[in-house]
């Protein structure tokens, strides 16, 4: 994990292939806040978690549970 602002966090990341989709999911296990993103299955695990833990940093910081 990269972000500054959710390091020391935990973070629970799932992956669901949906055809040539695959949706990931990112929860912040202290506050229990969950986002969801999908792309293309080509794209790579890394990529994918990536792009749903930046998500889950901007819906947190939006929210005001995390600074900025």
């Amino acid at each position: 994990m990269t972000e500054n602002s959710l390091k020391g966090r935990e973070i629970i990341v799932e992956f669901h292939p949906l055809g040539n989709l695959v949706k990931v999911t990112a929860m912040d296990t202290k506050t229990l806040t969950e986002v969801s993103t999908q792309g293309p299955a080509s794209a790579g695990e890394a990529m994918l978690k990536r792009n749903a833990i930046k998500r889950l940093e901007y819906v947190l910081k939006k929210k005001g549970l995390i600074g900025s």
